[in-house]
């Protein structure tokens, strides 16, 4: 049997887990109006490409949409009209919105918190408006399992993003179909496909516990080359009787 070349076997790697992602979790339902979260960089262009093209040759049928939010004080400029050419072409709907936030309002929560939490509303005022009941992020399994050792390690809690989170406060839910998807495939892609990088200027990104942790988890993998895969399955292989239990008084 002929051996695929490296480009082709990429995108059957990456399609066969979107599409695993999508039928194991159930992502979307017949009828959903998805909005992806667009930012422009790597991820959020590889959901659009990977997540428009299920939308036009698989079941269920479901139409997707996606979301740029502009922050006027934050100086990220994104190529707009790139962005809306790269959404119509993968048939997907492209709109764009304008926030805003004060970083020095909040002492506890830092400027970070504020900008996530800012796009994150407009991106589910959006969906409302445009009557979506799923919004699409771009979080990979790098970033799942780099948020289960985060908290792990600084709240004491086994927990992490979950492929779909059912909110308990509105009827618009959220999804992660890149879920088992690996960053380096998605760097990969990238490269095939010539995304173009979004300029990025932010005064108050630095380097965050999240990188650390994404470098503790390559440690993990040069260890043990399983590592990701078994750190995935622990999540649902959770052995309580070799846990601690504290006696009830």
């Amino acid at each position: 049997m002929p051996v695929l070349p490296p480009d082709e076997q990429l995108l059957l790697r990456l399609r066969a887990r979107f599409g695993k992602a999508m039928q194991d979790y159930g992502l979307v339902q017949d009828g959903d109006h998805v909005l992806i979260g667009l930012s422009g960089g790597k991820d959020s262009l590889a959901l659009v490409e990977l997540l428009g093209e299920r939308s036009r040759i698989f079941k269920p049928k479901f139409s997707v949409s996606a979301l740029h939010v502009s922050l006027d004080n934050v100086p990220y400029q994104a190529d707009l009209e790139y962005l809306k050419a790269f959404c119509e072409s993968h048939h997907t709907v492209f709109h764009h919105c304008t926030g805003h936030f004060e970083p020095d309002t909040d002492d506890k929560r830092g400027p970070c918190f504020l900008c996530s939490w800012t796009r994150r509303k407009k991106l589910f005022e959006t969906a409302k408006a445009l009557g979506c009941n799923k919004i699409a992020l771009g979080h990979h399994q790098d970033d799942i399992l780099s948020t289960l050792l985060m908290n792990m390690t600084f709240q004491g809690a086994f927990s992490t993003m979950p492929p779909y989170l059912k909110m308990q406060k509105t009827d618009v839910d959220i999804i992660r179909p890149l879920a088992l998807c690996r960053e380096s495939d998605l760097q990969a892609l990238a490269r095939l496909r010539g995304y173009r990088k979004q300029a990025r200027n932010c005064p108050y990104e630095t380097v965050s516990h999240r990188a650390d942790m994404k470098a503790l988890l390559q440690q993990l993998e040069t260890l043990h080359p399983e590592a990701a895969a078994s750190l995935w399955g622990a999540m649902t292989n959770i052995q309580t009787d070799y846990l601690p239990k504290k006696i009830q008084p």
